[in-house]
């Protein structure tokens, strides 16, 4: 983009093409999403499992076709942000997101998903208090920001667990944290799963990586050797349980495990896990000084 904007038509810009983009979030999988269900769905034996993703896949056409949400619940908008010290709307990106989100919940449209606690209201906006949920990451020496979105539905994400362990439980027990998890909620969840798994020192910190976990690629690997051997096995664990597409029995269970995990205290082991559906709505979109944009998690799409 060539020519100088003003901040008012900078800000204009960006909350158009960012509404433009929640919306995409919205009617399009991410490639990494579309292509794990294709090759989930080829692997799969069971006739009543291969209908489901039948079914599954027309859906998205239909929902792209439109350009209406593939899911009636488009949940709570939810932002991480790795922004550069040096962007030009670092002081307004959060005013420039919930607008967005207003302008999208008109146009899209989306559900209104936000209800204010206790004067129990829905805000007809889908914003609310501390609603979108933007989690915030600066970066030195930089002018661009990345921005994951993510529509966090009720039935999957938003019911995240997190707890501390002991130490003397060790990993063992963070994996039965999972595996418990996965026994008595995954049915609810829309499988199969992205399942993020955040390990830490407190319950905070684990849920935060639980939620970063959701945003790493599918098919990714943690950095750390041990970190990674702990996602091969859970999904391993997981798949043999057999809740299959939707619940209703199948070969896999999932689309993948991710761990994020940062230091903890010595006396504590903080985990969480949250999930995403099959229908993980999530998009990155990377803005540079300029307002130029680049989708790296949708080839091929312009706004």
């Amino acid at each position: 983009m060539n020519i100088t904007l003003n901040r008012t038509q900078q800000k204009e810009r960006m909350t158009n093409l960012m509404s433009k983009f929640v919306s995409l979030v919205s009617y399009k999988l991410p490639d990494d999403v579309e292509n794990k269900l294709k090759e989930l769905s080829e692997e799969e034996s069971n006739p009543l499992a291969k209908i489901i993703y039948e079914t599954m896949f027309k859906n998205q056409d239909l929902a792209f076709e439109l350009k209406r949400p593939s899911c009636q619940d488009t949940g709570v908008l939810q932002f991480f942000v790795k922004c550069g010290e040096n962007f030009p709307l670092i002081g307004q990106l959060e005013k420039i997101l919930k607008n967005s989100v207003y302008k999208s919940t008109q146009e899209t449209p989306l559900r209104h998903n936000t209800v204010e606690t206790f004067d129990e209201y829905n805000t007809g906006e889908n914003i609310g208090d501390g609603s979108p949920s933007i989690f915030w990451e600066i970066e030195e020496d930089s002018d661009k920001v990345e921005i994951y979105t993510y529509m966090a539905g009720g039935g999957c994400t938003l019911p995240g667990v997190a707890t501390v362990l002991m130490p003397g439980e060790g990993y063992e027990g963070v994996v039965k944290f999972v595996l418990d998890r996965m026994t008595s909620y995954g049915v609810n969840a829309c499988p199969p799963l992205l399942i993020g798994v955040g390990v830490g020192t407190s319950v905070e910190t684990a849920a935060m990586n639980s939620k970063k976990a959701l945003m790493r690629p599918v098919g990714s690997q943690n950095e750390n050797q041990n970190a990674a051997k702990m996602e091969t096995l859970l999904e391993d664990g997981i798949n043999a349980i057999g809740l299959g597409p939707q619940g209703l029995k199948g070969a896999k269970s999932v689309m993948g495990v991710n761990v994020v995990n940062t230091a903890r205290h010595p006396s504590t082991i903080g985990v969480a896990v949250n999930t995403g559906c099959w229908s993980h709505r999530r998009g990155k979109i990377v803005f540079d000084s300029n307002l130029d944009y680049v989708i790296e998690t949708h080839e091929g799409v312009t706004l």
